[in-house]
């Protein structure tokens, strides 16, 4: 007999049904009569994977049943194939089911500026984040005591929960700032935010960070670097951070006092060793505002070598040794002052100490020098 060829072949319902995880659920295949196919000529397969035929139920002479229990969520967003066959492996029809879980109430929103005429803003998808379906977020942002909702439109740029406003946004005016999670479950929306762009500014990590040798002195490292071009654009002033470590060293040592300057000295260090090196900026006082912004990001590290102490590596003099006793007895206790009187990277303090440290190595080679002469 003559098909039409808009014929379907058979008919599931119920079609592309969403459910939750656990649920259960009884499909039906119905073939149409121009197919001359009986239910007894049918089997059923979920995501390729042929169905028992424990699980069917005949229930007319062209509709045969399957019964799914406890279904666990969907293995891909786009939904779980349950498709009924002919005997043959013929494909005759197909439905899609969705399992999984509504959203969750978004957490944890943060958000930071550039240049202060844009918005970042990050969030997690809640306590569980899973549903097993495809979940939409949405970022809205109004400003808070007028104007309309606004959505962003620029999404995954600073992570798979980010969005990125680029222009458009007004300063000294508190936003309130929102996200909406939906999917085929439900839909989920996050506690508001309310922020003002002047107090989440930040900046990238300062650049051209240079770490190098001072002289010959064994302990110390002089650190240089570059301001990020957004405090050179705006009217912002910074704070600087360093973190220092040692090559075979997973743990820190932070300096806190560094200031505004762009270079500083790192004193008490080990000798012959090599340390990575990375700095960070934190901009303030932005158009007045007593707050700080936020902390930028590390910059890369970068690493460079102590020299190694030479006098460790020769002979020792137990004469010499004696007429120096009293001379380092000396030495040690004005040290001692100068690390108490200079903070951080206080130049005066690093130069007096510094002239201190030349004049021992100059004078220990002297003694060397005269001592080696026939």
């Amino acid at each position: 007999p003559f098909i039409s060829p808009a014929a379907d072949p058979a008919v599931i319902s119920p079609q592309d049904p969403t459910l939750l995880i656990g649920s259960s659920l009884v499909a039906t295949c119905t073939v149409s009569p121009d197919f001359h196919l009986k239910a007894e000529d049918l089997y059923w397969t979920l995501n390729g994977r042929r169905l028992p035929t424990t699980s069917y139920t005949t229930l007319g002479p062209t509709t045969l049943g399957v019964a799914l229990a406890h279904l666990n969520g969907s293995k891909q967003q786009s939904g779980d194939n349950l498709v009924c066959h002919s005997r043959d492996g013929g494909i005759l029809a197909g439905s899609c089911l969705y399992v999984g879980l509504p959203p969750e109430k978004p957490v944890n929103i943060t958000c930071w500026s550039k240049n202060m005429k844009d918005l970042t803003c990050k969030w997690a998808p809640g306590t569980e984040g899973e549903t097993f379906l495809h979940t939409n977020y949405t970022l809205k942002y109004k400003l808070r005591w007028y104007g309309r909702d606004n959505t962003c439109q620029e999404y995954h740029t600073a992570g798979p929960y980010s969005c990125h406003i680029p222009k458009d946004l007004a300063l000294f005016t508190p936003y309130e700032i929102w996200v909406e999670a939906s999917n085929r479950l439900g839909v989920a929306v996050s506690d508001v935010v309310m922020l003002d762009i002047l107090d989440v500014v930040t900046t990238d990590p300062p650049s051209d960070v240079h770490v190098s040798r001072v002289g010959d002195l064994e302990d110390q490292l002089s650190v240089r670097w570059s301001s990020p071009p957004a405090l050179k654009d705006f009217l912002f002033q910074a704070k600087y951070q360093i973190q220092y470590r040692v090559e075979d060293s997973s743990e820190w040592k932070v300096v806190d006092d560094v200031g505004n300057q762009t270079s500083c000295r790192l004193a008490g260090l080990r000798p012959g060793t090599v340390y990575f090196v990375q700095v960070r900026c934190n901009p303030f006082g932005i158009y007045g505002s007593k707050k700080a912004g936020i902390w930028s990001d590390w910059s890369n590290p970068t690493a460079a070598s102590t020299p190694r102490n030479e006098r460790a590596a020769g002979g020792c003099d137990p004469k010499g040794g004696e007429q120096n006793t009293t001379l380092r007895r000396e030495l040690k206790q004005f040290f001692g002052w100068v690390k108490k009187h200079a903070y951080g990277c206080s130049n005066l303090g690093i130069k007096l100490y510094d002239q201190w440290r030349v004049w021992l190595q100059k004078s220990h080679k002297t003694r060397n020098q005269v001592g080696k002469e026939p």
